[in-house]
């Protein structure tokens, strides 16, 4: 994976263009301001997006637990129609 250093106005002004070449050459940016690392912008591959995904459902249904937004195993079985 080849790395590309762009500046934060630049990459502001065509930040769809740079997101959709860093996509399909698979090309690492590091944002810069005032020539310092801001942030770093990297292509996914398809395992990384369904782990990212996974983990992402996963805080969501931590989150329900610990509001009290569950389901009891009558009202689960209910909603699958076991």
């Amino acid at each position: 994976m080849t790395t590309q250093f762009v500046g934060i106005k630049e990459f502001r002004a065509n930040m769809a263009t740079y997101s959709e070449t860093a996509h399909r050459q698979k090309r690492r940016l590091i944002i810069m301001r005032k020539n310092r690392p801001l942030f770093e912008l990297r292509p996914l591959d398809a395992k990384t997006a369904s782990l990212e995904s996974l983990l992402k459902g996963v805080e969501e249904a931590r989150e329900d637990a610990r509001r009290g937004r569950t389901l009891s195993p009558a009202d689960l079985r209910r909603e699958l129609g076991l």
